[in-house]
């Protein structure tokens, strides 16, 4: 095998990009980010401190706290998983409810927690062997990445994906609330002015639509090893 390289996953919501990151980093012996959990836990901290709610949205008071934010990846012993936590508590289970699905599109559209993340993000890549996914990994975060994948599916698809995975979890929720929850970040992330969801140039396109997660992880995992067999 070549040498190690930044592997950057863009995409939609619940499109299961940080699935195939955190089993892609596993089968590769890479560190696996999860920047999506970086800007729930922004959202959790503005949620927490009453900055944001239906209603409104201190973005002013968040800002001027954003340097009290700090947001590290720890193993959890038990599972082996990466997970997060947000000034030294483990949120990993908070930042997953719909209710910080609600206002996360929100919060990643402001330019300042932007620029903190993408800092954090770069400084986490520079030994390479990385898998990261987001909205704009390969586009802001590592337009240089040897390997840039989009991953997409129709909102349908994504939202019975969520609805069901918020169901095991407990949470009582309905699958109209979902669907409307992923056209709403559909819409907030390809159109906000900072840093839009696009697909990256040079990405390899993945519709998961109808794709079998089994398959498609065979057919990501073989694009990685090609990707790293060119370094």
């Amino acid at each position: 095998m070549g040498n190690k390289i930044i592997i950057a996953i863009d995409g939609h919501s619940s499109t299961g990009k940080s699935t195939v990151a955190r089993r892609l980093a596993k089968e590769l012996g890479y560190v696996y980010v999860d920047t999506g959990a970086m800007y729930r836990s922004v959202t959790l901290y503005a949620m927490e401190n009453n900055f944001i709610n239906k209603e409104e949205f201190d973005i002013q008071s968040l800002e001027s706290e954003l340097s009290k934010i700090n947001i590290r990846f720890e193993i959890n012993a038990e599972t082996g998983r990466n997970e997060v936590a947000l000034n030294g508590i483990n949120v990993e289970k908070k930042i997953r409810t719909l209710e910080v699905s609600s206002h996360v599109s929100k919060v990643a559209a402001i330019s300042k927690v932007r620029t903190k993340l993408v800092e954090q993000q770069q400084e986490m890549g520079k030994e390479k062997g990385i898998v990261m996914d987001g909205r704009d990994i390969g586009t802001v975060v590592f337009p240089n990445a040897a390997l840039k994948l989009f991953m997409t599916a129709t909102a349908k698809d994504r939202a019975e994906r969520r609805y069901k995975e918020l169901i095991e979890k407990g949470e009582d929720v309905s699958y109209e609330d979902v669907l409307k929850n992923v056209v709403n970040r559909d819409h907030i992330d390809s159109t906000r002015k900072d840093s839009p969801l696009r697909k990256a140039e040079g990405a390899v396109v993945i519709d998961n639509s109808n794709l079998t997660l089994e398959g498609q992880f065979e057919q990501i995992l073989k694009i990685a090893k090609d990707a790293i067999a060119k370094q």
